[in-house]
């Protein structure tokens, strides 16, 4: 039996929220699984990684295999350092916002001089 760890989507659409499983990797991502081990929350700023390493390490010495993005956040979490968030990029209309508003000040300050 090939186990793996890895995420089990929840939470809404557009709202996910993950619990980290070790499942039986035939099983369905949100199917049924062996054990949980930890809780990811990318949504809310800073993101929430809680896994228990000790479970964790049990199982990797059962010869557990963990995904790619599992494996990323366990190294995240035993080296403590914060996820760094990804720059969102404004819209053309936010840009085009700020430009005119930008605008308006200057003419703004010009015509109080």
């Amino acid at each position: 039996m090939a186990v793996k760890i890895r995420l089990a989507r929840h939470g809404a659409k557009k709202r996910p929220y993950y619990r980290i499983v070790v499942a039986d990797s035939r099983m369905p991502r949100d199917g049924r699984y062996i054990e949980e081990v930890g809780k990811y929350n990318p949504v809310v700023s800073p993101k929430v990684i809680a896994l228990d390493l000790e479970k964790i390490d049990e199982w990797l010495a059962k010869g557990a295999k963990p995904t790619e993005s599992v494996a990323a956040l366990i190294n995240v979490a035993r080296e403590g350092a914060p996820v760094v968030d990804k720059k969102v990029k404004p819209s053309k209309k936010a840009v085009a916002k700020a430009a005119k508003a930008a605008e308006e000040a200057a003419a703004a300050a010009e015509a109080a001089e």
